[in-house]
């Protein structure tokens, strides 16, 4: 088992997902508190939207928000056993709905004062080897004219937005995002860099292509990059096949290191968020693990940077007091 690197340094886990027991595999509030409690000095995290528990009757746009009443109960329950609180929650909307207000208003109410903002996932691909993501989108939801009027309701309602797409996506994000200047955007998992289907036998034309149109992306002030996310299937890694081809921590940082490095020059510390993505990615390497090598990867910086990267861009985009 890896030693722990700096054990004492306070991190904000801004991405993780929760699912009820018999719900997919399932991922409760034991299994959150058993990884975060695994070595890493996790002081708080924040909920990402994933189709868990939604409402199974009532109105059906209104439906996604019993995930939010689910985490918001979940953090109660955290909070009493003393464990990492739970501190924020994204929750989902159809942003291309035209009643998407009361949903906003709706997940506000449900969160007990943790709900911080909307996930409305974008990734899709033209190739039939990649699956669209959970929410189906059609090509192109960012251009949505739909789509942008209910994004324009966000800001004003106090909350952010997590971004998912595929990495020739990223060019959709940036043209909301200037679109938006007021909004708060975090790009999720570096803009999903895919490795199966069409992409599978590219690795360096796909990372070319990323830090090509990664680049204006990063020149938007109102956009964060949350910096891991890459351990999954869709990748290309193959990390997630059978047991014993999990990678150390200093394999990762030789596989993707130059993502990160890429990315924390274009973005800076201070809009850089380093985050866990699990139970998804736990599929490839430990909770441990996986933060060993996001502090391998940190120890260039000085100790100021390395402070908002592990904690405070995340309490900055998500308005946390941990």
């Amino acid at each position: 088992m890896e030693p722990i690197l700096e054990a004492d340094r306070p991190i904000i886990d801004p991405h993780h997902h929760l699912w009820p027991p018999g719900d997919r595999a399932g991922y409760a509030l034991d299994d959150l508190t058993a990884d975060v409690a695994s070595g890493h000095r996790v002081v708080a995290t924040v909920f990402i939207e994933c189709g868990a528990s939604h409402r199974q009757d009532g109105p059906e746009q209104m439906r996604t928000v019993g995930e939010t009443e689910f985490v918001a109960a979940t953090a109660e329950q955290a909070k009493l056993k003393g464990t990492a609180p739970i501190l924020g929650i994204v929750g989902a909307a159809n942003l291309r709905d035209p009643g998407v207000a009361e949903v906003l208003d709706g997940h506000i109410e449900a969160g007990r004062g943790l709900f911080r903002g909307i996930r409305h996932a974008a990734a899709w691909d033209a190739s039939d080897a990649i699956r669209p993501s959970h929410h189906n989108p059609p090509p192109q939801l960012y251009l949505d004219a739909a789509f942008r009027q209910g994004f324009s309701r966000l800001a004003p309602a106090g909350l952010t937005f997590d971004a998912w797409l595929f990495h020739p996506q990223i060019s959709d994000l940036t043209d909301l995002a200037r679109a938006f200047p007021e909004t708060r955007i975090v790009l999720d998992h570096f803009g999903g860099p895919l490795g199966i289907g069409p992409y599978a036998n590219d690795r360096e034309g796909v990372f070319q292509s990323w830090r090509r149109d990664i680049a204006p992306l990063a020149a938007c002030p109102n956009v964060f990059i949350k910096l891991g996310g890459m351990a999954m299937p869709i990748n290309g890694y193959g990390w997630h096949k059978p047991p014993g081809d999990s990678p150390s921590s200093e394999a990762f940082v030789a596989a993707q290191g130059d993502y990160y490095r890429v990315a924390i020059d274009l973005f800076g510390p201070s809009r850089s968020m380093f985050e866990s993505n699990f139970p998804v990615d736990r599929a490839s390497l430990s909770y441990r693990v996986l933060w060993n090598a996001f502090k391998r990867i940190a120890e260039p910086f000085n100790d100021g940077e390395k402070a908002a990267m592990f904690r405070g861009a995340a309490a900055d985009f998500y308005r946390l007091s941990a």
